[in-house]
C-alpha cells in the first residue's frame, strides 16, 4: 500500500494536513502550490517531494498514483477536472463542486477514465461513525426510525457563506453514508440576525424511504459547541458526543412497546462503547491510497458526494426562498 505516490494540490489551511498525513504514511510525492514562498517552506521541510507552482507540470510525472486537491471550493471543479482527463486517481476536498451540473460532470469523467473520484467528507471515516454504521447493520437497534444531528457553536461567523452550507454538509454526508438512500422530501427553515440573507441558523427535515426520517439543526449563533449524533431504532438507540470530553459513544436498550394499543416504554440500561482513537483523515487518506489500484470506492465517492450536493441545493433553495 505505501509504495503508492500522492501528490497534493493546495498547501494552505487544510491543504498543511493532506501534506504532513501523507508524509507520516510514506506516500507523500508531491505539492502543487502557487504561493512561491509557502512552496519553498514546504520544500526545506519536505525535501524529498517534489515542488511545483503549476498543476500541469505535476500532472507530468508519472510517479504519482494519485492527487489529493484542498485548494479553494470554487476552483475544485477546475482542478479535478484537469486530474481525472490525466487519467490520475483523485481525492477532492468537499465540497466536490459549487454547481449539481459540474458534479454531474466530474462524476461522468471519472466514470468514463476509469478512475477513483474521492471527495474529503472526512467525518465518514470517524471510527466512532464507522462503528454506528456497522452497529445499524447487525440489527442491533431494530428497524431504523430516526435520525437526528446538532452541530451548534458561538462562531466561526462567515460572510460568504450562511451556516448551512458552512457545517450542514458533513451531517447530510453521515445522513446518506446511514440510510444508503435519498431523501423523498426536504424541507428546511432558518433564521437571518447578524448579517441580512445569511443564515445563522437552519434545521433541515427530511424523509428517506422505509419511513426513516432525521433532522439536521446547525447554528453559528449558540452559547456552547454541541456535536451530537443521535440514532433512533425500533429496539434500541446510539448517541454519539463528538463535542464532549472523551467523545462518548453509547448504546441504550430503550424502547416503546405496543401493548393493548397503548406505548409501554421499555427503560433498559445505557453502555459505553469503547472505539479506537484514530484520527478521521488519517484514516480517509489511508483509504484513498488502499484504492489507488482502481479498485471501486464504498465510501465517499463521487456519486455520494454528488448527491450530498444535490441535498444542499435543494434545501438552499428553500431558505433562499422564505
Amino acid at each position: 500500500m505505501l509504495n503508492k505516490q500522492v501528490c497534493v494540490v493546495g498547501a494552505g489551511y487544510w491543504g498543511k494536513n493532506h501534506i504532513r498525513t501523507l508524509h507520516e504514511l510514506g506516500v507523500l510525492g508531491g505539492i502543487v502550490e502557487t504561493n512561491s514562498d509557502l512552496l519553498e517552506r514546504f520544500s526545506k521541510k519536505y525535501p524529498n517531494a517534489s515542488t511545483y507552482q503549476k498543476l500541469g507540470d505535476a500532472l507530468n510525472n508519472n510517479d504519482f498514483a494519485g492527487f489529493t486537491v484542498a485548494t479553494p471550493a470554487e476552483t475544485h471543479s477546475e482542478v479535478a477536472k484537469k486530474i481525472i482527463s490525466s487519467g490520475k486517481h483523485i481525492l477532492v476536498e468537499k465540497p466536490i463542486s459549487l454547481t449539481i451540473r459540474d458534479a454531474e460532470n466530474l462524476v461522468e469523467l471519472a466514470n468514463k477514465n476509469n478512475v477513483n473520484l474521492m471527495v474529503g467528507h472526512v467525518l465518514l471515516f470517524h471510527p466512532a461513525i464507522k462503528i454506528i454504521k456497522e452497529i445499524i447493520e447487525a440489527g442491533k437497534i431494530g428497524q431504523l426510525q430516526y435520525i437526528y444531528s446538532n452541530r451548534l457553536n458561538l462562531g466561526q461567523v462567515r460572510k460568504e457563506e450562511n451556516v448551512f452550507w458552512s457545517l450542514a454538509p458533513h451531517d447530510i454526508s453521515i445522513f446518506q453514508y446511514i440510510t444508503e438512500s435519498y431523501p423523498n422530501d426536504i424541507k428546511a427553515y432558518g433564521s437571518s440576525f447578524l448579517q441580512k440573507g445569511i443564515h445563522d441558523s437552519t434545521i433541515t427535515h427530511m424523509k428517506y424511504p422505509n419511513r426513516v426520517e432525521g433532522h439536521i439543526f446547525v447554528s453559528w449563533l449558540h452559547p456552547f459547541k454541541e456535536h451530537r449524533l443521535v440514532v433512533i431504532g425500533s429496539e434500541a438507540m446510539i448517541s454519539f458526543e463528538d463535542s464532549l470530553k472523551g467523545k462518548p459513544l453509547k448504546f441504550y436498550s430503550k424502547k416503546f412497546n405496543i401493548e393493548s394499543g397503548i406505548p409501554k416504554k421499555v427503560d433498559g440500561p445505557e453502555e459505553l462503547i469503547d472505539y479506537e482513537d484514530k484520527m478521521p483523515l488519517t484514516e480517509e487518506l489511508k483509504y484513498f491510497v488502499k484504492h489507488l489500484n482502481s479498485k471501486k470506492l464504498t465510501i465517499s465517492s463521487g456519486q455520494h458526494a454528488l448527491e450530498v450536493t444535490e441535498i444542499m441545493v435543494e434545501a438552499g433553495k428553500q431558505l433562499e426562498n422564505q
